[in-house]
């Protein structure tokens, strides 16, 4: 940050990556929740029966009591694969409580209840998600007595959905392309959703092995295809490797097999600022329970004992009978492979060296016992439960005693090659000497280190190597302290350390990059500012669920990145704390929109309030008010907006909306200018690309000839060319609008 730091607010703390945001208690691990289903149908069985056997996820309307509270018309049927069976008196649920009507538990609207039919000890899946959340986003879970019609028909698993709520937990977006790989028949001999690109280069070959849950993504997901596995040296520019590696390493570390490893399902992939994040799911079958196949040398299934001594680089050092690229690909760079491992190191340390895990699994038994021993409908009985965390349960298959599995594991992977020999980090020091900020840290036993940072919010690191040669604020040369700097620093500094040498790696923090150091300073008053605001929207704007909300434009007005973490925005003075941002960067002489709309589940960056037509003062502060910029209005028009003029400093003009763009000319009626740029192809069906041969804009607007907006997006500086989708739009004539600092231009286009 090149202006100036005020240092009114100056730490250095380890945080994590996800957003900072109120949860719902109706996950928390050591409570069991109570859900009553009601159906008024006699035979609801055979009707639920029939549907899962007719495969179209239709539902039977019921009522559903959850710790008391009521919910009628509400949709319910089973969900699974082989945890279903019309011949199973306690199949798992899948209820959804807005089916007819708009409403929710604690802020959840679809519950899922597994029947943990896979797990005699009862904790696998409740136990996994626990540990993953220290290392990756992924579910909540805890447990659930389940009654119908008042008879209470056992204990199952309780775990959030992977969908748009989860999202706003922890990402920054909600409706970017997002998949969940799980093919629509599990070919128990083929690739199923194993991100290879034997299906070729038709993106309709792959719709039946991947589930799209966004609007749009399909052309995104080919992307990531075809770089892992024609190019991927450059795979960094569309997968967050980091976050991949951490999923391998938990999966390979509890013997989680039913995942990406053996029949390449049970994960998740969203889209955030420009890569894919991978995102776990259903773990019921962790702790060695899946043991049909790894892929590789165990092809056609494994023992406990080859499980305890699974090799973690099978896909490396030997052979993948089913392409595995996501593995494969990325352990052949030795880095990732040393990142990889070090992932893996944490993970058994922090868990399972130190037995913190058989103290876990213990407070989980005791906690749902008096459920497990009146469960009617138990898998197992209930020694079976007692005994399954320390020894193998024998029906079906072997059920290994996950202590007995995990203490031969740990052992095995403590003596595994890479585990051992890592170089130290120690005395990491933040240095700020005029405006300029330097990372320092010394380095023991490392050959190649590496500084990786970001301006705060939920953004992709840079790395740079940082370097022993005196130049750097590391002191002498050779002495064994490496620097680096981060070049126009932001108010809010995330960064973490990697060292390596030819043996093994090691971050700093361990949890890197899902944890990290934080620097951040507060700003000042003017460096963002309340820019434009409509509080009166019928048919102006829409946002992402096509609603007309109020909403808030916010400006950075300086040239640097500034961070949102620990600003609130407010429209009731002395209620200082009434909506708090979510950490996110505006980028420098760029904008922000905030949703005031009351309906956080669309997204983070929608308000807890709503905008008074008839007028109120809105604040942008910290809680321990400081104001940062706040503003007064009465009585506003509909569709017209408050804007400043000029733009990011003047007074509030009432006129038409300049929505996310700058206030000095009218973006809904621009001056159009020749400036050089190319749109292709007109007609165009699915993608359209545009060139700026002159000069580049920042920002792209899209609306129909109604004057409706179909879509709205920054540019960023220096950018010669976009590539936006429009395979969703309706047919139709569209016009592109393509704003600069100080004019706009427009393009017809039709959209086949």
């Amino acid at each position: 940050m090149r202006y100036c730091i005020f240092l009114l607010l100056l730490f250095l703390s380890l945080s994590g990556n996800h957003l900072a945001k109120a949860q719902s208690n109706f996950y928390e691990t050591n409570t069991i929740q109570e859900i009553k289903i009601y159906f008024e149908e006699s035979n609801w069985d055979e009707i639920l029966d029939d549907l899962f056997v007719a495969g179209d996820e239709e539902r039977l309307m019921g009522s559903v009591e959850i710790n008391g509270e009521r919910f009628d018309s509400v949709g319910i049927r089973y969900k699974g694969f082989s945890s279903v069976s019309v011949n199973r008196t306690k199949n798992p649920f899948n209820i959804k409580l807005n089916y007819l009507k708009d409403q929710q538990y604690d802020g959840v609207d679809k519950i899922k209840l597994s029947n943990v039919i896979q797990d005699p000890s009862f904790i696998r899946e409740v136990l996994s998600y626990e540990i993953a959340r220290q290392y990756m986003p992924a579910s909540r879970a805890n447990f659930a007595e389940v009654y119908i019609n008042d008879e209470y028909w056992g204990l199952f698993t309780n775990v959030q959905s992977v969908n748009k709520e989860f999202l706003a937990d922890n990402f920054s977006t909600v409706d970017n392309p997002f998949f969940k790989c799980n093919p629509e028949d599990l070919d128990l001999d083929g690739e199923n959703s194993n991100l290879s690109n034997s299906p070729g280069t038709d993106i309709e070959n792959y719709k039946g092995l991947y589930e799209l849950r966004s609007d749009e993504g399909w052309d995104d997901l080919y992307e990531l295809i075809d770089i892992l596995n024609n190019n991927p040296s450059e795979i960094e520019s569309v997968l967050n490797v980091d976050r991949t590696l951490w999923m391998h390493a938990f999966n390979y570390a509890l013997i989680n097999f039913d995942s990406y490893i053996g029949y390449a399902q049970n994960y998740y992939l969203y889209k955030e600022n420009d890569v894919f994040h991978p995102i776990l799911w259903d773990l019921n079958m962790s702790f060695g329970v899946f043991r049909f196949t790894d892929a590789s040398e165990h092809f056609d299934g494994f023992t406990i004992r080859q499980a305890k001594a699974m090799d973690p680089l099978l896909h490396h050092e030997s052979v993948s009978v089913l392409p595995r690229p996501l593995m494969r690909n990325l352990f052949a760079n030795d880095t990732y492979r040393r990142m990889y491992l070090a992932h893996m190191r944490t993970i058994i340390k922090e868990n399972f060296e130190n037995e913190s895990y058989k103290t876990r699994a213990t407070e989980l038994q005791a906690l749902i016992d008096p459920s497990v021993q009146t469960d009617p409908n138990l898998f197992y009985g209930y020694q079976e439960f007692k005994d399954n965390l320390t020894e193998t349960v024998s029906q079906t298959i072997d059920y290994p005693g996950i202590f007995d599995l995990m203490d031969d594991r740990t052992d095995y992977l403590l003596d595994y090659d890479g585990f051992s020999g890592a170089p130290t980090i120690e005395q990491i020091q933040p240095i700020t000497q005029s405006g300029e900020v330097w990372v320092t840290a010394e380095i023991t036993n490392g050959n190649n280190v590496i500084l990786a940072y970001r301006a705060g919010g939920n953004g992709n690191f840079t790395k740079v190597k940082m370097e022993d040669d005196g130049n750097q604020n590391d002191g002498a040369a050779n002495d064994g302290t490496y620097g680096a700097q981060i070049p126009n620093p932001s108010n809010s500094i995330q960064y973490y350390l990697y060292a390596e040498n030819d043996v093994a790696g090691r971050f700093a923090p361990e949890r890197a990059a899902f944890e990290h150091f934080t620097l951040q300073t507060k700003i000042g008053v003017g460096q963002l500012v309340i820019n434009e605001f409509m509080a009166s929207n019928e048919t102006a704007v829409s946002d992402e669920e096509d609603e007309f909300d109020d909403w808030i434009e916010l400006y950075n007005t300086t040239n640097s990145d500034v961070s949102t973490a620990g600003l609130f925005l407010s429209d009731k003075v002395n209620n200082f704390d009434k909506f708090e941002l979510p950490d996110v960067i505006v980028p420098a002489n760029g904008y922000l929109i905030v949703w005031a709309d009351e309906d956080g589940n669309q997204g983070p960056l929608h308000a807890n309030f709503k905008l008074s037509a008839g007028g109120e003062t809105l604040m942008l502060n910290y809680a321990d008010s400081t104001v940062i910029d706040s503003i007064s209005y009465t009585n506003a028009t509909t569709d017209l907006s408050f804007a400043r003029k000029p733009n990011g400093t003047g007074d509030f003009e009432e006129g038409l909306h300049t929505f996310n763009g700058n206030n000095d000319f009218s973006a809904t009626h621009p001056t159009f200018v020749e400036s050089g740029v190319k749109i292709f192809p007109n007609p165009a069906a699915e993608k359209l690309n545009i060139h700026f041969e002159d000069k580049t804009p920042n920002q792209l607007l899209i609306k129909d000839l109604n004057g409706k907006l179909h879509l709205s997006k920054q540019i960023n500086l220096n950018q010669e060319w976009v590539r936006v989708s429009v395979g969703h739009f309706p047919k139709g004539i569209y016009i592109v609008h393509l704003v600069f600092d100080d004019f706009a231009t427009a393009e017809k286009v039709i959209k086949l």
